[in-house]
C-alpha cells in the first residue's frame, strides 16, 4: 500500500512527510520539519498530487454512468409470510365515511362515539365467535381514534393488541389478538 517516496499525512495530527522505510505494519516517515517518526499503516493516508490524481482515478465514461442510472432497478419487497390455507384476519375500517353515508350533521363527539361503538361491536362479535385475530383500520390523523381504540381494548383481559403490519397498513391500523378460554 505504501512505498518509499510516497507523500503521506498522519491521521488525527497535523503532520506531513515522505515514507523512508516500510517494515510490516510500521511505516517510517521523515516529516516536512526533518523529524523521523514511525507510525502504523492505519494511522497514515497517502497524499496524491493533483496531476497524478486523474491517473490514479482512471478515466470514466459519463454516457455509461447515465445509462446505468436510467435503467430501472427491480424493487425488492419483503413479503408477508403466509401459511398455506391460512385465512387472513377480518379487517374493519373505522373511518367515518365507511360507516355512514352522510356524516355532515354529526359533531366530532358523535363521530368518535359511533367509531368506538362499532369497534366494540366487532370485538364482542369476535370473542363470541372465537375469531383469534382482527384488524382495525383507524388511519393516522391526530391519533384520537387510535387512543380511544387503545382505551377500549385495554379494558378486556383476554385481548392483546399492537400496531398492524407496517408494510401493509402503514401506521394507521391496530392488530387485535383474542385469547380464547378452553
Amino acid at each position: 500500500m505504501f512505498s518509499i517516496g510516497d507523500q503521506v499525512s498522519v491521521l488525527d495530527e497535523a503532520i506531513n512527510g515522505v515514507v523512508v522505510s516500510v517494515k510490516n505494519n510500521e511505516i517510517t516517515i521523515e516529516t516536512d520539519e526533518g523529524f523521523v517518526m514511525t507510525y502504523f499503516v492505519n494511522q497514515l493516508i497517502k497524499n496524491f498530487k493533483t496531476s497524478n490524481l486523474s491517473k490514479d482515478i482512471g478515466s470514466f465514461n459519463s454516457d455509461k454512468i447515465k445509462q446505468e442510472k436510467e435503467i430501472p432497478k427491480p424493487r425488492s419487497f419483503a413479503k408477508e409470510v403466509k401459511v398455506k390455507g391460512e385465512i387472513p384476519p377480518p379487517e374493519f375500517d373505522l373511518h367515518i365515511e365507511k360507516l355512514v353515508k352522510n356524516f355532515r350533521g354529526m359533531s366530532n363527539h358523535d363521530i368518535l362515539t359511533l367509531q368506538s361503538e362499532t369497534a366494540k361491536r366487532h370485538v364482542e362479535f369476535a370473542i363470541r365467535n372465537r375469531i383469534p385475530k382482527i384488524v382495525f383500520i383507524h388511519g393516522v390523523g391526530e391519533g384520537i381514534l387510535k387512543a380511544e381504540l387503545d382505551f377500549l381494548l385495554g379494558r378486556y383481559d383476554n385481548i392483546s393488541f399492537h400496531d398492524a403490519n407496517y408494510q401493509k397498513y402503514g401506521l394507521g391500523a391496530t392488530e387485535v389478538y383474542i385469547r380464547q378460554n378452553k
